[in-house]
């Protein structure tokens, strides 16, 4: 069934169009797209999404849209690497070579392809049998391009433009020692220049913005850069007939009344946004889920006809009678497609041999006991704050206790220990506070009890806490008196922003932004980077005074 007609996206029809389609016939065309796969190539221990799963799936559409005459486009809107240790360790080959298989037609980068080196990436781009492409990534040496800034498909005589664009926050958020031989211009001034030129030469059918740039509900992106919402809103009206996105990880769903799903469950019916004349789709992460648009053309018209976004064999919990847990499907399940799951399984076996290599030394007891962790500040627990507090730049670094799951005695460490460590694979995110709202966070936050997994380990301050008038007192960052004029950049995992062990939700705060590191993955390039850590230079000593 069609959407209502108050709800159908009609493009605009440029006067620059050359008229290649048939007049008065209708073009059905299948948009199917991910984004933020951050290494996920395997299914998880619940034997949830996996791209052996996704493979099959897309394949059972394909054949059902083809059969009805129509086409496919399937499309990656960036961030394929870092997150998953048996990924990480082979450069994301694993991920491409998955993407390759089902058929995907292009991706744009995302920020975390700048997370190595550039001659990493241009040995992805062999790898990959599918243009990476952006508009807006120069690189600083050549002063061109760093890859491709548009595609151009043919569907069955239809002209599909597919241009990338990247967030500039790329800048601040890759590695420095790479990031610094590229340029990020501005998304929307190159979306705009890009759309000129194609315009003109190529002369498009139907526009497709495959974006990293991040949605921000109403346009609301805080200290972040601008993102998708904001770029409809900013070009003409229909510039583009959809923006496929990436970076925020959302599920970006409307219901019948407009109103965003901030509870989103699999399976639910769906909308995406719609800002100007443009349809906005961003596909949470992981290849949880793909997103699905059926599109119809006719005369120089774009209208969709269907949205939804189909999970990958995700579940959910059940709590039984005698306390056990038991996992029930949302959807039925999408059986493995078997030639690439056995095919990815070589190298899942292979990662997992890799996680035994030697990632640094400890001299000392790091001290992650949980009858001690969750009392005290312990040196482990500041370590951990310490490397992410680093790793985004940030200015205190908070951890829970509850995340860190055992001790590192001293010798030699392995990939393998750290995982033991931080084993639920959460992401770093960071928040600026200033003023009132910072002290207001860090009293909540200092005054959760002992013997919880709420109990935070800090890094970068100092102060007071007095429990039993619930105040802190005498604070201080990097050595120096807090200014209530300053602002300030706190990391903190994703789990706690969005509310785990009691924290105050800060996943929608106008300057959450939620980095796609790893916390394993992050302590070992901190182990990497160090070598030998000493414990003692990580002793909290009397930073954190409770009362």
């Amino acid at each position: 069934m069609k959407f209502t007609k108050t709800l159908l996206c009609t493009s605009l029809f440029f006067t620059t169009s050359a008229i290649a389609y048939q007049a008065d016939k209708t073009y059905s065309f299948t948009l199917l797209h991910t984004n933020d796969i951050h290494g996920h190539f395997w299914q998880n221990e619940k034997g949830e999404y996996g791209l052996a799963a996704q493979k099959a799936l897309i394949d059972g559409i394909k054949k059902e849209v083809e059969a009805k005459g129509g086409s496919t486009i399937i499309l990656n809107a960036g961030d394929l690497n870092t997150g998953v240790p048996e990924s990480d360790m082979q450069n994301a080959r694993p991920d491409y070579e998955g993407l390759n298989a089902i058929g995907y037609e292009a991706m744009v980068l995302g920020n975390h392809e700048f997370d190595f080196p550039l001659q990493v990436l241009n040995m992805q781009e062999k790898w990959a049998k599918f243009p990476l492409i952006s508009a807006n990534v120069i690189n600083k040496k050549t002063q061109k391009e760093l890859v491709k800034p548009y595609v151009m498909l043919d569907k069955q005589g239809l002209k599909v433009a597919v241009i990338g664009l990247t967030t500039e926050d790329t800048g601040k958020l890759g590695n420095p020692d790479v990031t610094e031989n590229v340029i990020f211009k501005d998304p929307i001034k190159a979306a705009k220049e890009t759309l000129t030129e194609i315009n003109k030469t190529e002369k498009p059918d139907v526009r497709i913005a495959l974006t990293h740039m991040g949605w921000y509900l109403d346009g609301k992106h805080g200290t972040n850069a601008p993102g998708d919402v904001s770029m409809a809103r900013e070009l003409d009206k229909g510039a583009f007939d959809v923006i496929i996105g990436g970076h925020t990880h959302d599920t970006v769903c409307f219901d019948d009344k407009g109103q965003f799903k901030t509870k989103f469950t699999p399976g639910e019916s769906c909308k995406p946004d719609f800002q100007n004349g443009t349809w906005i789709m961003q596909a949470g992460e992981w290849g949880k889920y793909v997103g699905r648009a059926d599109f119809e053309f006719k005369n120089g018209k774009t209208t969709l006809v269907k949205y939804e976004l189909i999970p990958i064999n995700l579940k959910k919990t059940i709590k039984k009678e005698d306390g056990k847990k038991e996992y029930q499907l949302y959807k039925p399940e999408i059986k493995a497609d078997q030639a690439l799951f056995e095919h990815l399984k070589k190298y899942q076996d292979e990662g997992d041999k890799l996680l035994g290599v030697e990632v640094g030394e400890v001299k000392g007891l790091l001290d992650g006991k949980r009858e001690h962790v969750r009392f005290v500040q312990t040196n482990l627990g500041r370590l951990i704050a310490q490397s992410q507090k680093e790793r985004v730049k940030a200015d205190i670094g908070i951890m829970n206790s509850g995340g860190v799951r055992a001790s590192i005695e001293e010798g030699k460490v392995t990939y393998k220990t750290l995982l033991t460590v931080q084993p639920f694979g959460n992401m770093i995110s960071t928040v600026d506070l200033k003023g009132q709202e910072l002290l207001d966070f860090l009293t909540t936050i200092a005054l959760k009890e002992v013997d919880t997994g709420a109990y935070p380990q800090f890094a970068g301050i100092s102060m007071t806490v007095d429990r039993a008038a619930k105040a802190i007192s005498n604070v201080k960052i990097a050595g120096k008196p807090f200014d209530p004029n300053k602002t300030y950049k706190v990391s903190i995992p994703d789990y706690l922003t969005a509310g785990g062990d009691g924290y105050p939700i800060m996943k929608k705060h106008p300057s959450y932004v939620n980095t796609g590191f790893i916390d394993a993955e992050m302590l070992k390039k901190y182990f990497e980077e160090n070598k030998v850590i000493d414990a003692s230079k990580f002793d909290p000593k009397e930073d954190v005074i409770f009362k």
